[in-house]
């Protein structure tokens, strides 16, 4: 049987490229609501990482953040994605709620990704991802409580409810061992966000992200799979995820992730106290197709979060793929 030659692309030219055009996006400020455990499914965190599993998979991540405390975060989100088109292409869908004391913020995301054979077998890729969709911010005003005998009344007469378009874009790039990807989100919301009361109270502005990662093995048995997450936003601190994994015998994966930020900007007070945290999770494949997972957050920072924990659980489905070709397991 003949086997068709795939095209190569030079990489180092496509990156510089679309890695120039990703960097001129300006950037403010707003986090984006986190995952621990992100680093089980990229499509959180990158468009581009859709297909980069070569099979279509179903995700699902709910956050309890700082657990009893009034008004803390609580975020749920799902994803699927695959491959369509001889692998070439990713597809994939996500939808997130996010809730934070009175505000509630809703979005909905589709994906297409083109991936790039960059050697003879296929196994080194660089892909391009975009995701499209909706985003809806919430915010109830009866929930909000003051200090003061009034409350502002641009909460009162402005508009309290709004829906979106939005758009994320990515670059994604791995080979057996290795993966490195750049991302950017919340890329025309700020555009379309024109209540002065959600403007002022639930700012939207975009994020860029850096992630890089490896696989070390150690024995047949174990395998260590190190990695870093960068979120920056050019006006608030800078966050920083360090993660360690080690997986045994292919099914158990136990890690911990060290979560810092970079205070030293010239528009951020010298006082801020540095925010950590010290996460430890642990992800069991039961078998070929399912995964399930949990994560612990310990907050470091001495204040009053630190009596609040944070519990996130996640589950994971592989539809195994008919007469699929061989290929290394996906540990990315």
């Amino acid at each position: 049987m003949l086997k068709k030659k795939l095209k190569i692309l030079p990489m180092h030219k496509i990156l510089s490229v679309l890695i120039f055009i990703l960097c001129g996006v300006s950037v403010s400020a707003q986090q984006d609501a986190q995952f621990s455990q992100y680093m089980f499914n990229g499509i959180y965190v990158n468009p581009a990482y859709a297909g980069y599993r070569e099979q279509w998979n179903i995700h699902a991540f709910y956050r309890n953040q700082w657990t009893n405390y009034p008004g803390a975060p609580q975020t749920f989100s799902i994803a699927a994605d695959g491959t369509a088109n001889n692998d070439r292409v990713g597809l994939g869908i996500q939808a997130m709620s996010d809730k934070l004391g009175a505000s509630n913020t809703t979005s909905v995301y589709a994906t297409y990704a083109y991936r790039i054979p960059v050697n003879e077998d296929g196994s080194s890729r660089l892909s391009v991802g975009i995701s499209g969709g909706f985003l809806q911010q919430r915010l109830d005003v009866s929930l909000l409580t003051t200090s003061s005998s009034q409350l502002d009344p641009a909460i009162f007469n402005g508009e309290n409810k709004r829906t979106m378009p939005d758009a994320r874009f990515g670059i994604f790039y791995n080979r057996e061992k290795f993966y490195a990807g750049i991302s950017a989100s919340n890329l025309l919301t700020q555009s379309f966000q024109k209540s002065e009361a959600l403007k002022e109270y639930l700012p939207l502005k975009p994020h860029l992200y850096f992630t890089m990662g490896g696989l070390l093995p150690l024995s047949e048995q174990l395998l260590l799979k190190p990695s870093i997450l960068i979120k920056e936003d050019l006006a608030g601190p800078t966050s920083v995820d360090l993660n360690t994994f080690v997986l045994i015998s292919k099914q158990l994966w136990l890690g911990a992730s060290y979560r810092s930020t970079y205070l030293r900007k010239s528009n951020l007070q010298e006082n801020l106290k540095k925010p950590a945290a010290l996460v430890f999770m642990a992800e069991v494949f039961v078998n070929d197709k399912l995964r399930l997972g949990y994560a612990y957050d310990m907050t470091l920072n001495g204040t009053v979060a630190t009596n609040y924990p944070t519990h996130e659980l996640s589950i994971g489905y592989f539809f195994k793929r008919r007469n699929a070709r061989m290929m290394s397991p996906r540990y990315f």
